[in-house]
C-alpha cells in the first residue's frame, strides 16, 4: 500500500506594504481597474500662487487663475502634456492679459512649445520636476507601485493615515503615498526636490472630493505645496479614463535636441562715474560701488554662478579692496538666487527688514541634494536690515538706501540712490525698454516724495537711460 502524506501547505504571509497597496487598489475601483488604466486626462481650472515672487515671502495674495487646464498622461510610457491658460489677478511685467502655456515630459526629454507653435527642449531640472508632477496623482502612483519590480517599502502609522515609500521605474522617487487608515483612499503624495533659493523641500500634493470615473474613484481636487508654500489649487471637472490622450509625445525639435546646459555667466562692466559700474551682461545685473576701504555689490541675482561671476567681477575691477556688503533691491527669487554664494564669499547682506527672518533663514537652509557654495563653506550669514532709509558713507563716497514705499511689485523693494553722481539703482520698478513698466509711477512718486535729484537711472534690467526715460513711461506725470 502506497500511504501519501498530504503535508499542509503553509500560506504565504503577504507583505504589509504589498497588503497596504492591495488595501489601496481595492479603494480605488480594484486591483484590475487600475492596471488596466493606460491613459489618464484630467482638466479643469484653478489657481497658480506667486511663489517667491509676491509682495513679501509669505504673501498670498498675486495669484493666476487657471482656466482650460488639460494634463494628458500615457502611463506606461512616462509622457505627459500640459496645457492651460493662466491670467494674473495683478500687476505683472507682461501685463493683464491671458498667457496660454504648453509643456510637458516624454521619458527624461522636457519640452514646451510657444504660442507659434515652436517646440523646444527644458532642461534637465525641468524634465525632473515634471516626473514629479506625472506622479503627484493616486492612480498613476499606485499603478506603478503595484507592477513588480517597483520597491514599496517603510509602511508606518501617524495618526489617521498609513505611508509607504515607492520608488518607480520612470525616475522621480521615491515618493510618499499616504491613505486614510481607515477607507484606505489615499490622501496625498510626498516626495524631495532640490530648489535653487530654498535647498530641500518637500513637494506634497493633497487629494479631496473624490468621485467615480469609470468605475474609478478618482479625485477632483488637488492642492499642491512647496515646503510651506501653497503652490497651486486644481478643481477638476473630469478625469477620463483610457480616452483620447492626443499628441503627448515630444515633438521631434525637442526630442532630438541636446540637453540645454545653464548659460555661462557672462559679465561686462559698464562705468557709470568712477568708482561706480554697471555689471550687465545678462537679463540680470548688478553693480558695483567703491568706498574709501571697501567695495559694495548691489544684487546678487539669478544663480549661484552669476553672483560668483559678479563678484569676480568686482574684485578683478578693483583688486587689493576688500568686497564686503551685498545690497538686495528685494526678496523675489529671481534677485536672489544667489545670495548664498554671496554670504558664502563672507558679504554682509543688507536689505529691508521686511527680508531679514526670511534671509537668516535661508542662509540656514539644507542643502543636501544639490550642495551649493554655502553649504560646503558652513559660513554664518550676517544680515542687516534697512526700514525707511539707512546712508553708507566715508570720506569718498555717500550711497542712501531707500525703501520704495507702496511699489505694488515688492514691499521690500529698495532703490540705491547716489547724490554726488545724482544717480538711481533699481530693480523691477523701471525697466528702460520693456513694453510694459506697470510699477515705474510708484517708483517716480517716491522720487519725487524724497525730492531726489536724478539724472540717470541705472536699471537692474535693461540699459542705463536717463531720468526723463522714467518720467515718459508715466502716464500724465
Amino acid at each position: 500500500m502506497v500511504v501519501v502524506f498530504a503535508g499542509s501547505i503553509a500560506c504565504a504571509t503577504v507583505p504589509p506594504e504589498q497588503q497596504m497597496l492591495a488595501d489601496t487598489a481595492a479603494a480605488l475601483g480594484g486591483r484590475d481597474r487600475v492596471t488596466a488604466v493606460k491613459t489618464l486626462v484630467l482638466e479643469g481650472e484653478g489657481t497658480l500662487w506667486n511663489l517667491g515672487q509676491d509682495m513679501t515671502m509669505e504673501a498670498t495674495g498675486q495669484t493666476f487663475g487657471v482656466t482650460g487646464y488639460r494634463r494628458a498622461m500615457d502611463l506606461g510610457s512616462g509622457r505627459m502634456r500640459v496645457q492651460q491658460t493662466r491670467t494674473p489677478n495683478f500687476l505683472y511685467f507682461q501685463g493683464q492679459a491671458p498667457q496660454t502655456q504648453i509643456f510637458g515630459v516624454d521619458g527624461e526629454v522636457a519640452y514646451t512649445v510657444a504660442a507659434n507653435g515652436t517646440a523646444a527642449r527644458a532642461g534637465a531640472q525641468a524634465a525632473r520636476d515634471r516626473i514629479v508632477e506625472f506622479h503627484h496623482h493616486p492612480l498613476v502612483l499606485v499603478r506603478a507601485a503595484l507592477e513588480g519590480q517597483t520597491p514599496v517599502t517603510n509602511l508606518r502609522t501617524e495618526g489617521a493615515e498609513q505611508f509607504v515609500d515607492i520608488t518607480p521605474a520612470g525616475g522621480g522617487g521615491p515618493f510618499t503615498l499616504a491613505v486614510d487608515a481607515a477607507s484606505h483612499v489615499p490622501t496625498r503624495i510626498r516626495s524631495t526636490s532640490a530648489h535653487p533659493n530654498l535647498g530641500d523641500v518637500v513637494i506634497e500634493t493633497r487629494f479631496s472630493e473624490y468621485a467615480d470615473e469609470s468605475g474609478l474613484k478618482l479625485p477632483r481636487r488637488l492642492e499642491i505645496q512647496t515646503d510651506r508654500f501653497k503652490t497651486a489649487e486644481l478643481r477638476l471637472a473630469r478625469a477620463t479614463v483610457n480616452g483620447d490622450a492626443g499628441e503627448v509625445a515630444a515633438p521631434d525639435a525637442a526630442r532630438t535636441a541636446a540637453v540645454p546646459a545653464p548659460a555661462a555667466p557672462s559679465v561686462v562692466a559698464e562705468v557709470v562715474a568712477p568708482g561706480v559700474w554697471l555689471l550687465g551682461g545678462q537679463s540680470h545685473h548688478s553693480a558695483l560701488i567703491e568706498f574709501g576701504d571697501h567695495l559694495l555689490l548691489v544684487e546678487a541675482p539669478q544663480s549661484e554662478a552669476r553672483a560668483l561671476a559678479a563678484i569676480a567681477k568686482a574684485r578683478e575691477l578693483v583688486p587689493g579692496k576688500p568686497l564686503t556688503q551685498l545690497v538686495t533691491s528685494h526678496h523675489h527669487f529671481d534677485h536672489t538666487a544667489g545670495l548664498r554664494a554671496a554670504i558664502a564669499e563672507g558679504l554682509t547682506v543688507i536689505t529691508h527688514q521686511g527680508n531679514v527672518a526670511y534671509f537668516e533663514e535661508a542662509a540656514k537652509r539644507p542643502f543636501t541634494l544639490q550642495p551649493d557654495a554655502l553649504a560646503k563653506a558652513a559660513r554664518g550669514a550676517t544680515v542687516e536690515g534697512v526700514d525707511d532709509e539707512r546712508v553708507i558713507e566715508d570720506g569718498r563716497r555717500r550711497v542712501v538706501l531707500y525703501h520704495i514705499d507702496g511699489n505694488p511689485h515688492a514691499d521690500t523693494l529698495l532703490m540705491i540712490y547716489l547724490p554726488k553722481e545724482r544717480v538711481l539703482i533699481q530693480a523691477d520698478a523701471f525697466s528702460p525698454g520693456a513694453a510694459v513698466n506697470p510699477y515705474a509711477a510708484s517708483l517716480l512718486s517716491n522720487v519725487r516724495a524724497r525730492k531726489l535729484q536724478v539724472d540717470r537711472i541705472v536699471p537692474l534690467h535693461g540699459p542705463i537711460a536717463p531720468f526723463a526715460e522714467l518720467v515718459k513711461a508715466v502716464p500724465a506725470s
